[in-house]
């Protein structure tokens, strides 16, 4: 049984659909990214697998049990960090993290976690006097602090400088060593590329593509490009007509050649036989960033449209 399961879900606001027919499983011990432009459904979705959004039609089921009618069983064993979210201005660190703590059989050690999330040094600093970021590392500490066996996490290191994203990555994979589930929603692609095991891309509402990072990029985007600069003439023909390359053209000095296969090796034959030196080598590798593009186009060509508002007027949490 999935540890996750999200079948044919729906959910609107008035006349404006969040998420439309929605499906995906996560297995135990995986690292399930959701991925997707701004308004595409993304929040809305995992704040129903969490319990905080009434569905207004399809399934969500969690551990095997139903995130509403089963809400007080799951509470002990899910762990939920929200895009969004608010403590009294005068709580401390450790004071909001023994508070939660409290409401858990088994919780995890407070003050290992502030070590784990580098707030040692804010432990007794009041909540409006932090950061953003540490704001952030906060809301991660208190979803975790329960000792949860799934972790919904959204928007995970919003407000984080690269060391201390990848200090929060570093607790991610740590998470998945000890067989904790994580539905993770994530703008940032290399997030997705370094934690996630499988990605569904959400686009208006929908799931249009469920891979790994790897899978996803191999299938939508198999071209590969090399660039470089010929130290002599190069008759452009002789790269062209190589059954592995699809494209040949010249930005200013540099050729770049597009392909699929071994197109670096054919490529780099071509070049030592014809004695051409080149400088400047340079494979690129098609990435994440690459593949969401080619599922749901750049930004400028999507029309705005009553699909995909990931908040309702009311904000989050408001039926609950």
């Amino acid at each position: 049984m999935p540890v996750i399961e999200v079948t044919n879900l729906h959910k609107r606001y008035g006349d404006r659909i969040a998420v439309h027919d929605v499906s995906f499983r996560v297995e135990r011990g995986e690292i399930f990214g959701i991925l997707g432009p701004n308004g595409a459904g993304k929040t809305t979705t995992v704040e129903c697998v969490a319990g905080l959004r009434v569905p207004d039609g399809g399934g969500v089921s969690v551990l095997g049990l139903d995130p509403r009618r089963d809400s007080a069983r799951l509470r002990h064993r899910v762990g939920v960090q929200l895009q969004e979210s608010q403590l009294p201005d005068r709580i401390r660190v450790r004071e909001a993290l023994d508070l939660y703590a409290s409401f858990y059989r088994t919780p995890a050690d407070p003050g290992r976690l502030l070590t784990e999330l580098g707030l040692t040094d804010q432990r007794n600093s009041a909540y409006r006097t932090l950061s953003g970021g540490q704001k952030q590392r906060l809301s991660i500490a208190l979803a975790l602090v329960g000792n949860p066996e799934v972790a919904v996490l959204d928007e995970l290191t919003t407000g984080l400088d690269p060391q201390g994203r990848r200090e929060i990555w570093d607790l991610v994979e740590r998470l998945r060593a000890r067989a904790v589930t994580v539905l993770l929603v994530t703008h940032l692609m290399a997030e997705a590329e370094r934690l996630c095991d499988r990605v569904a891309v959400v686009d208006a509402g929908r799931v249009v593509a469920v891979d790994t990072p790897v899978g996803l990029v191999g299938r939508v985007v198999p071209e590969q490009r090399i660039r470089f600069r010929p130290a002599g003439e190069l008759d452009d023909g002789l790269l062209a007509e190589l059954p592995e390359v699809t494209s040949v053209r010249r930005v200013g000095g540099q050729v770049v050649v597009t392909g699929t296969g071994n197109v670096l090796h054919a490529v780099s034959s071509v070049l030592a036989r014809s004695r051409i030196v080149v400088a400047d080598l340079r494979l690129d590798q098609p990435t994440l960033d690459d593949a969401l593009l080619r599922l749901i186009g750049p930004a400028a060509d999507r029309e705005p449209s009553g699909a995909g508002h990931d908040r309702s007027p009311a904000g989050p949490g408001a039926d609950r």
